[in-house]
């Protein structure tokens, strides 16, 4: 017997089964409205054709929950059509399609460690670590007396990636940032 989940138990990257496929749950939000149930609003994407779609459930609604299985793997490199693997246990190699991984990839460096999702022993997606410690390559340069903390510039960081970060950031500076929300946390 499947474990189930309901709505309620939802968390970003949990995988479920969803008219008769693997989904996993890219983000969620439990809404209540002020006539009516509570619903949750998900955006799912399907593990066998990679479409991601939005789907409403009321609150409270079950599903089977399909369970995955973590490695701890380092990312080599990404040759432009795929990001290539290895396995820190076995040392084993492979490749992902790099459309199934872009959003990951904007914060990952070479010969970073991060850890992959396998469901039915088939890699599902990329968990990354909850900050990373990136170098800033291109911004505004800060004025001295900008102190204002919630007025933001965006930054161009040493993967590519861009997130809003505060005046005061600098090139050259190392920033701590939320890959999961491409969100800037502080200073490293």
């Amino acid at each position: 017997m499947a474990e189930v989940v309901s709505t309620n138990q939802f968390r970003n990257g949990m995988h479920i089964e969803h008219k008769g496929s693997v989904w996993r749950i890219v983000e969620f939000q439990h809404v209540k409205p002020g006539k009516g149930g509570a619903f949750v609003r998900t955006k799912l994407k399907n593990l066998d054709s990679g479409a991601v779609v939005d789907e409403t459930f009321r609150a409270g609604e079950k599903f089977a929950r399909v369970h995955t299985e973590v490695k701890q793997v380092q990312f080599l490199y990404d040759d432009g059509s795929e990001a290539h693997f290895m396995d820190e246990e076995t040392y084993e190699q492979f490749a992902l399609p790099r459309a199934d991984v872009e959003a990951e990839l904007a914060f990952m460096q070479p010969s970073s460690s991060v850890q992959i999702l396998a469901v039915n022993g088939a890699p599902a997606g990329l968990q990354l670590p909850s900050s990373v410690e990136l170098a800033v390559t291109e911004t505004e340069p800060g004025v001295k007396g900008d102190t204002v903390s919630n007025v933001t510039k965006p930054a161009t960081l040493e993967t590519g990636a861009v997130v809003q970060v505060p005046l005061f950031v600098n090139v050259g500076d190392r920033v701590k940032v939320d890959p999961r929300e491409a969100r800037y946390i502080s200073r490293a």
